[in-house]
């Protein structure tokens, strides 16, 4: 027996570029990349110096301030740099991958007889650990708090986002074995989300709280499942875990190997077939972009995540540690005469002054990055509030946290929010504000001085 989730409040954004429900191997990547700013927070302490030579789940480096969280190698290689930046911070480390893949060997682990602090030490000396996110404060889980709840979301409702009942079809038994061990760390409930007319894979667990969910975006963002199902109040924690990274947590579990292999959708407007490709986190974007159809010449943005909360990365670089989506999507460093002061038909807004997509609420854009406006001073609208479903007055949280007053941010609900809550009301927003970037520098302020 389900719970239902209805939300009422939020938006559709329907571009252009959805992938194609075929999966292909990506081409090999030589180079492996591994960012800490991926973990935010962390303050890395290297393990694996260049000229090192580490196995496939190999340790990197940890958290100098919770030294049992360690970080570990998609790859069996030579650590070839390590890229440093003010005061010697470690920005990358990159691995040069074997031709054959070597594994280190965690031993299959026995999760129905274990106790749930042998759990805990399996999952940190394996270095899955960093998969486990905690709220408050949306960063890697503190192993010495008990959750009162931990939360997955296999429901993905962003713009172009990667199908998660795809993604993981044929993953059952790592899935089953994810769940079941992290059901141990917590007294609590093991809450799955599926959308309502779904065909999950994770809606036939067992050990599992399952609620369906239905609604525009962002239903499918964990932290709005959150507030829907257990808020977290003053002295709480909950986990979360995204659905893909339960793959590799039974993985190891079932096999002993730590497997970084994500499946990634290549998605947006600029890509010329838009499918699914089996890659690992961290290899070069190039193997994904360049050789698999993506438009050559045209001036793009590439993302490592969806367009709304995902990162801007150079053709250069490299798939995040989290992302299991690729956008690309035309830049919008072009301007309109006039276009402030004309019928739009061919964008996205929830005003319906001068914008009609309203008329056609299935018609697909080819949206670019233009802001189509300048930073300017905050208004007040009600915008934000007819795309924000969660029980929290979202102008008052960015003002409050914006002049940092820690007793109103607590007061306003702070503890149970991410930037990504607020990535629809950057879209919005008419006063082009940082949203998500002004709930991540709150949230980092909190960690600091209530901790």
């Amino acid at each position: 027996m389900s719970n239902d989730i209805r939300i009422k409040k939020g938006l559709d954004i329907k571009l252009v570029g959805e992938a194609e429900k075929t999966v292909e191997q990506a081409v090999i990547s030589n180079y492996c990349t591994i960012r800490p700013e991926d973990f935010h927070g962390v303050i890395p302490k290297l393990v694996a110096k260049e000229g090192t030579t580490v196995k496939a789940g190999g340790v990197l480096f940890f958290d100098k301030s919770e030294e049992a969280i360690k970080f570990l190698s998609p790859v069996s290689g030579k650590v070839v740099e390590v890229v440093r930046g003010p005061k010697r911070r470690i920005d990358a480390i990159k691995i040069q991958a074997d031709k054959a893949q070597a594994f280190e060997d965690y031993g299959v682990f026995n999760v129905d007889a274990a106790k749930p602090e042998a759990v805990k030490a399996h999952l940190l000396a394996a270095g899955c650990w960093p998969f486990v996110k905690q709220r408050p404060y949306d960063v890697i889980a503190n192993p010495e708090r008990s959750p009162k709840a931990i939360f997955i979301s296999g429901y993905a409702s962003a713009p172009l986002a990667a199908d998660l009942d795809f993604t993981l079809k044929g993953k059952e038994a790592e899935l089953q074995a994810a769940v079941s061990a992290l059901g141990k760390l917590t007294e609590g409930k093991v809450h799955v989300s599926v959308g309502k007319n779904a065909n999950s894979p994770l809606a036939g667990l067992n050990g599992v709280t399952l609620h369906k969910v239905s609604g525009p975006h962002p239903s499918g963002n964990v932290g709005t499942q959150i507030n829907k199902i257990d808020p977290v109040n003053k002295g709480e924690v909950v986990w979360t875990v995204n659905a893909q990274d339960l793959v590799i947590i039974g993985e190891l579990l079932l096999t002993g190997k730590f497997n970084a292999e994500r499946i990634v959708a290549l998605v947006g407007s600029s890509v010329e077939k838009p499918r699914y490709f089996k890659t690992l986190a961290g290899s070069e974007i190039a193997t994904l972009i360049y050789d698999k159809g993506v438009s050559k010449g045209g001036n793009d943005r590439i993302i490592s995540g969806n367009v709304l909360s995902g990162k801007q990365i150079r053709p250069d670089g490299n798939l995040d540690f989290y992302s299991n989506v690729v956008s690309v999507i035309p830049e919008g460093d072009d301007y309109e005469l006039f276009g402030w002061n004309k019928p739009v038909f061919n964008k996205v807004s929830t005003s319906r002054a001068l914008t009609f997509s309203w008329l056609s609420p299935k018609k697909k854009y080819d949206l670019n990055t233009n802001t189509n406006g300048e930073h300017r001073a905050f208004v007040t609208t009600g915008t934000y509030e007819e795309v924000f479903p969660l029980d929290i007055f979202p102008m008052q949280i960015l003002k409050a946290c914006m002049y940092q007053d820690l007793d109103e941010m607590e007061a306003l609900g702070m503890y149970e929010v991410a930037p990504e809550d607020f990535a629809l009301t950057e879209f919005v927003c008419v006063s082009k504000q940082p949203h998500q970037k002004i709930i991540r520098e709150g949230l980092d302020l909190m960690n600091k001085e209530i901790g």
